[in-house]
């Protein structure tokens, strides 16, 4: 049997209608897409890995203000606890930061579609209560400052602070605080300007932060390119041998001086453009 030959006006009507059908099916799967992009960035979010914009000089040199920071948030699902050095973000344990959010004044439509995508994280958000320092003391620990030579100790051990900032002492006011079992002692390595937990021994939990409140370790500054570097735990404050643990110990303080403000951090999802991130995110304080 000979098959008909098909003419060059039937290959061109073939060929709009497959191009009718590829448009037809693209349009179909596109909202797929969408749903499964938005899932893997709520996972990533809640799960994996967060970026964090830095507002505030409470970490320099370490880490600079519009800095991006990768955040671990895996390893505390598996019982990992943070250490000494580690550099952690932490949701406010309560008063660290100002109630200062500013309305917004974005119509219902665009309102809502930005809550849609701060929820996955594909958007970052002003309104996050985080915020991001070294831990300096763990559970048991003695923390105190400063000796004779302006040093600050843990456990009665001097530490070096090569992180901190250019002409920053350890702290301009004295404190002596035994940190809780649960709890963490922390502080920023620009000291003169960090709200960190010497200034907030009034409240609850006298200047420490509950375990459960940390989000993750923050373990790179990815951006900018020019300042993408592993953040380190220093060896001086790692190598300090566990503190034995005590019981009705509470924490004291001595002179605590008035309290710095700083901005909460804002979040956003690894592979989000930083272009993005930059108009989308809170200007630095």
């Amino acid at each position: 049997m000979v098959l008909p030959v098909r003419g060059r006006a039937d290959r061109r009507r073939s060929a709009r209608r497959a191009a009718r059908w590829r448009k037809r099916s693209l349009l179909r799967e596109f909202p797929l897409i969408i749903v499964v992009a938005l899932l893997v960035a709520l996972v990533m979010k809640t799960f994996l890995l967060q970026v964090f914009v830095i507002p505030s000089g409470s970490m320099e040199q370490t880490i600079q203000v519009g800095d991006r920071v990768l955040v671990d948030k895996l390893t505390p699902w598996f019982g990992s606890e943070p250490q000494r050095g580690d550099v952690v973000v932490f949701k406010d344990p309560g008063g660290w930061l100002e109630g200062d959010h500013k309305p917004s004044d974005d119509g219902p439509v665009l309102g809502a579609a930005k809550q849609v995508l701060t929820f996955v994280g594909l958007l970052p958000s002003d309104s996050e209560q985080d915020l991001i320092k070294r831990v300096i003391g763990v559970g048991g620990d003695t923390v105190e400052c400063c000796d004779a030579q302006g040093r600050l100790s843990v456990n009665g051990t001097p530490v070096d602070e090569p992180y901190l900032a250019p002409a920053n002492p350890p702290s301009r006011q004295p404190f002596k605080v035994r940190v809780p079992q649960g709890r963490l002692w922390v502080m920023g390595d620009h000291r003169d300007v960090s709200a960190d937990s010497r200034f907030h021994m009034g409240n609850p939990g006298q200047g420490t932060i509950p375990l459960s409140g940390v989000v993750g370790r923050a373990f790179m500054n990815v951006w900018p390119l020019d300042r993408l570097h592993q953040l380190d735990v220093p060896s001086s404050l790692s190598s300090l041998a566990r503190a034995p643990q005590a019981r009705g110990t509470a924490p004291e303080s001595v002179g605590v001086g008035p309290v710095p403000m700083e901005p909460p951090l804002v979040m956003g999802v690894l592979g989000i453009l930083p272009a993005v991130v930059r108009r989308s995110g809170r200007p630095p304080e």
